[in-house]
């Protein structure tokens, strides 16, 4: 179906009935269910329905860990790819007893008053559009990271978590892990001092991506669907599944696709927000191919409490830095530590551990869809299903997601300009560079702009 057949104001008049009729019966009668329950959850009633769209990568991941988890359902799997529908089905099945619906058209599972929430882990150009038509649907919205393919998105998603008042999320599954939590805890204790610098890196060893050239789009694909809100380029055969990342037009490189979990986590240690000047530099140094974002670059955000914060990512060049593949280094007046996923060290002022907390790994190979591991990443889900019924406030919630995000953001627009950037500490919005300020939003297909 194209979106000519299904437009936006199709689309917002059957999910508003949607949510003003078939939803109301359903909440009374869990209501009421809790009422009778002693005010407990009770999963025969409390059940949540959830859509998973996007099932390639991270999506087979939420699929995985749902049917894992008690009072939840994979209700539909939702791709654009008709294999990978058939392998999400799949992996639902082996633990799952009712089949989740198959659907290639993600307004369709919008417009279903019985699903409760959205998972997305589409590609980047999507997150923004998509999680804003979720929310307006009535869905509860937990979104992969980045928060958006532009700084002007993330906006919007926050201005539409206020508007429909849905549980809104993003997922840097660090927010949700205990001994980071415990880690972040000790340091805005003064456990190093004043904290004032965090170093963070992410390093891979990436092959070429070619150069590409023109095919037919494959059966399997809705090539249409795809495109969604990014303005119609034909399709090349060395762009999906994955290397869409290195395109300006629908990725934000490896700063947005692997910097945005270290980032958050030097962010949240560090107690700041937006930066107010940010300067990055790097280029494409490995290989001469179609990849347009930096394989090598170096990002430094200032923020006006009289702390930094860089990033280092090494795409094309795997060794380590601090014995990690990927970390976070936090600095202060007297000591440092080294944070990593659900691990890390305190060292004092003569360099010297004076703790250690290790995280029980699991066994190499069970998890490959997951950088940390199923069962952290079952903590930052459960966090998600856990809003949705108690109402509380996510691990990371939208804004937080979105500061961090801004920051990379802003490091690949300084990049793209070749200059410093100056920003209104408040927002991150930036002051005087017009061609940096073009950057701040992008052009899409016309009909699929998002608003809110």
């Amino acid at each position: 179906m194209g979106f000519e057949e299904f437009d936006r104001r199709d689309f917002m008049k059957s999910a508003g009935l949607a949510i003003g009729a078939g939803l109301a019966a359903p909440l009374a009668a869990r209501a009421a269910a809790r009422i009778e329950h002693g005010g407990a959850f009770d999963p025969a009633s409390d059940r949540i329905s959830v859509a998973v769209i996007g099932c390639n990568g991270r999506g087979s991941e939420h699929i995985n860990c749902f049917v894992e988890m008690p009072g939840t359902e994979v209700s539909y799997v939702c791709d654009v790819d008709s294999r990978a529908i058939d392998k999400g089905i799949a992996l639902a099945q082996k633990k799952q007893s009712n089949a989740p619906k198959r659907e290639k058209d993600f307004r369709k599972v919008l417009a279903d008053p019985s699903v409760d929430a959205v998972t997305i882990a589409a590609p980047d150009h999507w997150h923004s559009p998509m999680a804003i038509l979720a929310l307006a649907a009535g869905k509860h919205v937990y979104v992969e990271k980045p928060l958006s393919q532009n700084p002007a998105e993330g906006e919007l998603v926050m201005k539409a978590e206020a508007k429909y008042k849905k549980v809104a999320m993003m997922g840097v599954q660090r927010r949700s892990f205990p001994n980071l939590q415990q880690a972040i805890r000790e340091i805005h204790d003064g456990v190093i001092g004043k904290a004032y610098f965090a170093r963070t890196w992410y390093t891979n060893q990436r092959a070429t991506i070619g150069v590409g050239k023109p095919a037919p789009v494959p059966e399997w694909l809705d090539y249409e669907l795809w495109q969604g809100p990014a303005p119609r380029r034909p399709y090349q055969d060395n762009l999906i599944h994955y290397n869409w990342h290195w395109f300006w037009h629908w990725g934000a490189g490896e700063a947005l696709n692997n910097g945005t979990h270290e980032v958050d986590v030097a962010r949240w240690a560090l107690n700041v927000n937006y930066p107010e000047r940010v300067a990055s530099s790097g280029g494409r140094y490995q290989w001469q191919d179609d990849w347009q974002t930096a394989d090598t670059q170096t990002i430094s955000m200032v923020y006006p409490e009289g702390k930094m914060i860089s990033w280092e990512g090494r795409s094309c060049c795997g060794f380590p830095s601090e014995g990690l593949d990927r970390g976070v280094m936090v600095y202060g007046t007297e000591g440092a530590a080294l944070l990593d996923s659900n691990s890390y060290k305190i060292f004092d002022k003569k360099k010297k551990v004076v703790k250690e907390v290790a995280d029980v790994k699991e066994a190499a190979g069970t998890n490959p869809l997951s950088a940390t591991g199923r069962r952290l990443d079952k903590m930052h889900l459960s966090d998600f299903l856990e809003c949705i019924r108690t109402g509380k406030k996510p691990n990371c919630p939208i804004e937080e997601g979105h500061k961090s995000v801004v920051g990379l953001h802003l490091g690949n627009i300084a990049w793209r300009v070749g200059r410093e950037l100056h920003c209104d500490s408040s927002n991150g919005h930036i002051f005087g560079d017009s061609d940096a300020t073009k950057l701040w939003s992008r052009e899409y297909q016309p009909g699929w702009e998002p608003k809110v």
